[in-house]
């Protein structure tokens, strides 16, 4: 079942607009203190720009929503990429958008354009994925049932994770949340009801 978006990886992204230099850096986070952590440590790198602009969504169901415009008019920067993002249904991440001014007032409207562009670029760049809620299931079977299963795994919606070959096999299924109980009734029917269920759990992936 898909839950949300988010980004992959850390990155950041660089424009030049009316000679004021705007870098976005986004990273995924998982918790508030990993949030504040980067945002800190972003601000202590450019404490000599004209303005930090940090934002922060967290949670499956954007629970946790925060910006500040860092001393721009209020609206213009740090709302308006808090907004994007959770229109977006992207949650999960940390940003901080550094401004460097050029002398050139942008306007309302350019303030909004240039944060939320920028922040557009770094998104391209860390590259926003879906997080789904998947069903891991440990299952224990004889040898003889093996071919079965792998043939199963190229036609059925799960994927083997890892197999331990010991005693009996022992396999790592991973499937959508939501066709947990269909692959469990597949894999009775693969073995004719010998299957051993070690373990299931759900996680986010």
């Amino acid at each position: 079942m898909k839950l949300y978006k988010t980004v992959a990886r850390e990155a950041s992204a660089r424009q030049t607009i009316e000679k004021s230099k705007f870098t976005a850096m986004i990273k995924p986070v998982s918790s508030k203190k990993e949030a504040d952590d980067f945002i800190g440590e972003i601000k202590k790198e450019n404490r000599d720009a004209t303005h930090n602009v940090p934002v922060m969504v967290l949670g499956d169901k954007f629970q946790t929503q925060w910006a500040s415009d860092d001393g721009e008019p209020q609206g213009t920067s740090g709302a308006p990429i808090l907004h994007m993002l959770v229109r977006e249904g992207i949650t999960n991440v940390a940003v901080v958008v550094t401004r460097y001014f050029g002398g050139v007032k942008l306007g309302t409207g350019g303030l909004v354009r240039a944060y939320t562009g920028t922040v557009k670029l770094a998104l391209e760049k860390a590259t926003v994925r879906e997080v789904s809620e998947m069903a891991e299931i440990t299952v224990k079977i004889d040898y003889t049932f093996l071919s079965g299963l792998k043939n199963a795994a190229d036609t059925e919606d799960f994927s083997i994770e890892n197999i331990e070959y010991k005693e009996k096999i022992t396999a790592v299924l991973l499937a959508p949340s939501e066709k947990k109980e269909k692959i469990k009734n597949l894999l009775e029917g693969i073995t004719s009801g010998s299957a051993e269920v070690v373990s299931e759990r759900l996680i986010k992936c």
